[in-house]
C-alpha cells in the first residue's frame, strides 16, 4: 500500500487533477472539500502528508493547521493563491513544512511532496537529543525544554535550533540553513530563517549564560557556547 496523502481543496477540478497525478505516482489519496471535513478525515486516520489549501469553506487552512499541530507533526504542504511573503512566512510559522503558490506545475508538486517526505523521515534506530545548561532539544519527541519547562515549538523552529546547536560556534549563512534544514529543493525566501531565529530567541534567550543564539552580522547565525560539549544520544 502506498503513502497516504490527504488533499484538502474546495475546487473539485483541482483536487481531482491532483488525485489523478498522485495515484499515478503510487500514493493513496483521500480528498476533503472543506476544513471541517479535513479535520474529520485526519482524526479517522493520520495521513503521511497533507496538501492543504488555505482559503477553505467552513474552517480555513490556518485553523486546520493549528488544530492538527495540537497533536501531530504530520508533514503539511500549503496550497494557496496567496503569494505574499507574509502569508508564506505565516504558514511556515504555524508549522507547515512547505508552501506552494497556485498555479503550479504538477511535476513541481510531486517533487515537493517527495522532498518533504524524505526530510521528515527519521530512522527508528536513531536518537537525536542535545542537552546544554537549562536547554534540551529532542527531535525524537520534538520537544524543547527550557529551564525545566516544555516550550511549544513548531517543527521547523526546533529543527533549525537543533542544527545550529549540533555544531556549536559554527557560523551558518541563511542559504546554508535553508539548504540543510529546509532542503536543497526549498523555494522559499531567506527571510524565513530570520523570522524563525527571532521566535526562537523569544523562547530561549536570557535563560543561561553558558550559550546564546548569536547573529554574525553580514554572514548569518551561530549557536555560541564556551563549552561546546553536549549530550548527544545516537542509536
Amino acid at each position: 500500500m502506498g503513502r497516504n496523502i490527504l488533499v484538502v481543496e474546495d475546487d473539485r477540478n483541482i483536487s481531482d487533477l491532483i488525485q489523478m497525478y498522485l495515484v499515478k505516482e503510487g500514493f493513496d489519496v483521500r480528498i476533503a472539500g472543506d476544513g471541517g471535513k479535513a479535520i474529520e478525515e485526519f482524526q479517522k486516520e493520520v495521513p503521511d502528508l497533507i496538501l492543504l489549501d488555505i482559503m477553505l469553506p467552513v474552517v480555513d487552512g490556518w485553523t486546520v493547521t493549528a488544530k492538527i499541530r495540537e497533536t501531530s507533526k504530520v508533514p503539511i504542504i500549503m496550497l494557496t493563491a496567496k503569494s505574499e511573503v507574509f502569508d508564506r512566512i505565516q504558514g511556515l510559522e504555524m508549522g507547515a513544512d512547505d508552501y506552494i503558490v497556485k498555479p503550479f506545475e504538477m511535476k513541481e508538486l510531486i517533487a515537493r511532496i517527495n522532498a518533504v517526505l524524505r526530510r521528515t523521515e527519521i530512522p527508528n534506530d536513531t536518537s537525536k537529543r542535545l542537552t546544554f545548561d537549562k536547554l534540551s532539544i529532542d527531535l525524537d519527541s520534538y520537544e524543547l525544554i527550557v529551564d525545566g519547562k516544555k516550550v511549544d515549538t513548531p517543527p521547523k523552529e526546533l529543527e533549525l535550533l537543533y542544527h545550529l546547536a549540533a555544531t556549536p560556534n559554527r557560523v551558518y549563512t541563511r542559504n546554508q540553513l535553508l539548504d540543510e534544514v529546509w532542503g536543497f529543493d526549498y523555494f522559499g525566501d531567506s527571510r524565513t530563517v530570520d523570522v524563525h531565529i527571532k521566535r526562537l530567541r523569544e523562547k530561549i534567550e536570557n535563560v543561561s549564560d553558558q550559550w546564546a543564539l548569536k547573529t554574525v552580522w553580514g554572514v548569518g547565525y551561530k549557536f555560541e557556547t564556551a563549552n561546546p560539549r553536549t549530550e548527544k544520544a545516537e542509536g
